[in-house]
C-alpha cells in the first residue's frame, strides 16, 4: 500500500497507478457513505464513480491533505446532490 502523499503525487503525474491505489483503499468506505445517504446502491455507486473522476479532474491544482477527506468531500456532496435529484417535488413517488 502506498502512503496518501504517493497516492496525490502519482495522481498528479496522471500516472493510472495512483487511481487504482486510491480505489483499492477508499472504494468500501466511500461506498458505505454513500449508501448511507441514498439507500441506493445504483446510485452510490454512481457516486463512487463520480467521485474518482473528480479526483482526477482535481488533484493538479489542488493538494488535498488529509487524502480521505477529500474524496469523502467529493463523495458526500455528490450523494447530496443526488438526493435533492431524487426528492425533488415530481420524482419523489411518496407524493
Amino acid at each position: 500500500m502506498c502512503s496518501e502523499e504517493k497516492i496525490i503525487d502519482l495522481i498528479a503525474n496522471r500516472d493510472e497507478s495512483g487511481m487504482r491505489e486510491l480505489m483499492e483503499r477508499y472504494q468500501r468506505p466511500l461506498m458505505k457513505l454513500a449508501m448511507n445517504m441514498l439507500d441506493s446502491e445504483e446510485d452510490a455507486r454512481e457516486c463512487v464513480n463520480d467521485t474518482w473522476l473528480g479526483v482526477w479532474n482535481s488533484i493538479p491544482p489542488q493538494t488535498p491533505n488529509p487524502l480521505v477527506s477529500y474524496v469523502c468531500r467529493i463523495t458526500r456532496n455528490l450523494s447530496v446532490k443526488r438526493l435533492r435529484h431524487n426528492l425533488a417535488a415530481k420524482r419523489n413517488s411518496y407524493y
